[in-house]
């Protein structure tokens, strides 16, 4: 399939790693769900992929490889964007030696990264976190609890959000914790997809200053930034699955026969897909022009990225779930395609924003 709208550097990139894809399930399968798959990570790295991301890292780029690698194997496409949202605070505001010491060996696949913004009181309205970091010498310590957060407990480094002052959103700092500190503990959290994801304890753990990422109580532009940058390939990453959904129920609806003639004779089920295809197209359009703005420096895209995060994984709900309904009883079993894909697709319309906030994203730069 070729995207006329891409350049031809992202359409090569496209193709490229739909090839190293399609090699990838053999590697993903070999994990421990809910655990990080770490040859996993290196066959990303010795691919490409890792470093495509990284130091020069694009919305663009992100667009193109997460829908390429969801369409094949949702386990690598999970594995190199929880690498990519922990990196990125690190990325954008880190000291140069703390970029020094994590960036090669996170591009190298050697490193697994976390980004621990969430807490059981402050999802959604994430700026009611508690997690406080006081001032102590040259440093900071961190008590209180992180949950639903990538790779956690098993990463090497966290980004982690934490509170300085009692100022709202002004009141937040960042830091690159590694995941040895002392102090720092976590547990795995099982979810409907297995995905490595857990909560993390701080019991007075201690970070110096040299970890913090952008300045004291200016945490909360950094997260904002990167959820700004990650939200169109969150987009992405439904539409690789949306439009694998759709790839399979036009190729069961060839073959399968019913009362005497294939199933895609009949309009009731052609036209669902028709209108599945559309919509994917119109979120990919989306995503992609909500990336394109993000990489051009533009003042504001929040608002972009919202509505391709929003659109492109409700049309992926939807996908996933016409597809089902074409093929009937067997896409249920477990380890059928569509069972997969029918519990991976639904957690992304949640986390980094739901969609309900990336309504009220939008609603209000229309009244801005």
């Amino acid at each position: 399939m070729t995207y006329t709208h891409l350049s031809p550097a992202h359409q090569e990139l496209r193709d490229h790693t739909e090839k190293v894809a399609v090699m990838l399930p053999a590697i993903a399968g070999q994990g421990t769900p809910g655990t990080i798959n770490r040859p996993l990570l290196a066959a990303l790295s010795s691919h490409g992929l890792l470093g495509r991301l990284f130091p020069e890292t694009s919305a663009m780029d992100l667009c193109v490889i997460r829908e390429a690698l969801a369409r094949h194997c949702t386990e690598a496409e999970t594995a190199f964007a929880l690498q990519g949202l922990g990196t990125y605070p690190i990325l954008l505001a880190g000291k140069q030696s703390t970029v020094d010491e994590w960036l090669p060996r996170i591009t190298a696949g050697e490193a697994a990264v976390g980004f621990a913004l969430t807490e059981p009181g402050a999802g959604s309205d994430a700026a009611s976190l508690a997690l406080s970091a006081t001032p102590d010498g040259d440093g900071f310590r961190l008590n209180g609890e992180k949950v639903f957060i990538s790779n956690a407990p098993e990463a090497d480094v966290y980004s982690v959000f934490a509170r300085t002052s009692d100022n709202g959103t002004r009141g937040i700092t960042a830091f690159a914790v590694p995941g040895n500190t002392s102090g720092l503990s976590g547990t795995r959290q099982r979810l409907v997809s297995p995905h490595p994801i857990g909560s993390l304890r701080f019991d007075n753990a201690y970070v110096p200053a040299e970890a913090m990422l952008g300045e004291v109580d200016g945490g909360w532009r950094v997260a904002m930034r990167t959820l700004d940058m990650f939200r169109p390939s969150v987009g992405a990453f439904a539409l690789g699955m949306g439009q694998a959904a759709l790839n399979a129920a036009v190729a069961h609806t060839k073959e399968r026969q019913a009362f005497g003639r294939p199933l895609r004779d009949f309009q009731a089920v052609s036209h669902q897909l028709a209108d599945v295809a559309t919509r994917l197209q119109a979120a990919r359009l989306l995503v992609h022009d909500a990336a394109a703005a993000y990489d051009s420096g533009a003042e504001r895209t929040g608002h972009l990225s919202a509505m391709a995060k929003l659109f492109a994984t409700e049309t992926a709900q939807q996908a996933v779930d016409v597809a089902i309904q074409v093929h009937g009883a067997r896409a249920l079993e477990e380890g059928h395609l569509l069972e997969h894909l029918y519990r991976e697709v639904r957690a992304p319309r949640i986390y980094e924003g739901a969609s309900e906030i990336q309504r009220e994203i939008i609603a209000r730069q229309l009244y801005r």
